[in-house]
């Protein structure tokens, strides 16, 4: 049998060699190209891909996180500039806007002179008249904007618009609860406002419903006391507000809240006690608040501890020596304990204003280290009028030829008869001072 072996083809087939241009003008292409690369990020020129940016973008809801958590620590300030930059990053989320006016009307209690507490008021109620144009319909933005309303109302800064804010207030709390009756923080703010109308019967039935609702809010607990102090039960009121501090332990105005009430019940150790734990806790935060010092001095000069008051007063004056009500509250210091030589220059900066030499004489500043401060004068109103009067019976009372006292004394005086004429009792701290310098020849002008 012979088998038949057929010749074996090639693994390999040859071919001759064929050049494509095309081909190799996109060879050269790709290769100057990786050499343009290759030079371009060893000079820095270019990054890899999926490196991380360096200044990476943080989104609303991260800036609203710790806006609440220094809420809750108790720097409002901080907290502040958190839900700033949160609803810059976010301009259409209504609660955004609602939160920050909140805190905005909380920390206006830590300003000293109205027309610091009037505009921060007011930079609230904007924020939340925002929120609520963004959102009509959402129940916690109209409680919000209720709270901060009610706080605008204040007869002190808001003067003739007082009622008509009062009365938006009331709305925007109904509204609320209309849109959602079991709202805890609407029906809490709106027993704030009752009690601001003198409704007290009612703002107690509003806020026990509140409690009800939800007794784990400090708000809540905040203005249940608030109900309980219109209703002078001091007591009921500390115990509220502590209630308040177990939530929210580093919130200082309810330390300062509690030491004002046992004030009343002439506790005054105690007082200070409160009012030294928001001393600790806002220089354990890095916070200058004068606040908690004033409050001190407050304390010590009703127990006739002229000194201490002084002070504490100084310590605040340290922290804000632009403020001229601090230095009207060092002048009543003065005055109080019959140290009149000194309760007239502090007393001139609150009403007058007076040069930076002098405001560093009032505090007692290094002038080599301390900020020179030129103060600008306080106008007349219904929370200054104490250290006009005050201003000048002092002047009246230390005058002599050679000083001439009087003179500014009569001009002072002249200011407050004329906005004060038919309230019996500051015409009743004025008129003595008016006849001591009418002894002395001086005439009203």
């Amino acid at each position: 049998m012979v088998l038949k072996i057929e010749e074996r083809k090639p693994l390999f087939r040859r071919h001759r060699a064929r050049s494509n241009p095309y081909r190799v003008v996109v060879l050269v292409f790709l290769i100057l190209g990786g050499m343009f690369l290759l030079r371009a990020y060893d000079a820095r020129a270019i990054q890899p891909l999926f490196l991380p940016t360096p200044t990476p973008t943080r989104a609303a809801n991260s800036y609203a996180l710790e806006a609440e958590t220094q809420f809750y620590a108790g720097n409002l300030g901080a907290a502040i500039e958190a839900y700033q930059k949160a609803v810059q990053i976010d301009p259409q989320n209504a609660r955004l806007y609602a939160e920050l006016a909140r805190v905005q009307t909380y920390s206006s209690s830590l300003l000293t002179t109205d027309a610091e507490r009037k505009q921060r008021l007011g930079e609230a109620l904007q924020n939340a008249n925002q929120a609520a144009e963004l959102n009509p319909d959402d129940t916690l933005v109209h409680a919000i904007r209720a709270f901060a309303l009610d706080w605008n109302a204040n007869p002190v800064l808001a003067g003739e618009e007082a009622p008509r804010l009062l009365v938006e207030a009331e709305q925007a709390a109904l509204r609320a609860l209309q849109l959602d009756s079991q709202n805890a923080l609407a029906l809490a703010y709106y027993a704030e406002i009752l009690v601001d109308q003198q409704k007290w019967g009612q703002a107690e039935e509003y806020i026990q419903i509140a409690l009800q609702r939800d007794s784990s809010l400090m708000d809540v607990h905040r203005v249940s006391a608030y109900v309980q102090e219109s209703l002078r039960n001091y007591e009921g009121a500390i115990q509220e507000y502590l209630q308040a501090i177990k939530i929210t332990p580093n919130f200082t105005p309810l330390y300062i809240a509690i030491g004002a009430n046992l004030r009343q019940l002439k506790r005054y150790d105690e007082a200070l006690e409160y009012f030294a734990k928001a001393v600790e806790i806002n220089r354990r935060l890095g916070v200058k608040d004068p606040i908690p010092y004033l409050s001190i001095a407050k304390t010590y000069s009703q127990k006739g501890e002229f000194f201490a008051a002084a002070l504490n007063v100084r310590a605040a004056l340290e922290m804000i020596p632009d403020n001229p009500d601090v230095y009207g509250q060092l002048g009543m210091v003065y005055f109080k304990s019959r140290n009149y030589e000194s309760a007239i220059p502090a007393l001139k900066c609150a009403v007058r204003g007076c040069s930076a030499e002098e405001s560093c004489e009032v505090r007692r500043c290094d002038p080599e280290t301390d900020r020179p401060t030129a103060i600008q004068g306080l106008p007349l109103s219904d929370s200054t009028v104490v250290y006009y009067y005050t201003y000048g019976a002092a002047l009246a009372g230390m005058h002599r030829p050679s000083n001439n006292y009087c003179a500014e004394a009569m001009q002072v005086l002249a200011e407050v008869r004329r906005a004060y004429a038919q309230d019996s009792v500051i015409m009743g701290i004025v008129q003595p001072s008016e006849r001591i310098c009418e002894s002395f020849g001086y005439t009203r002008p």
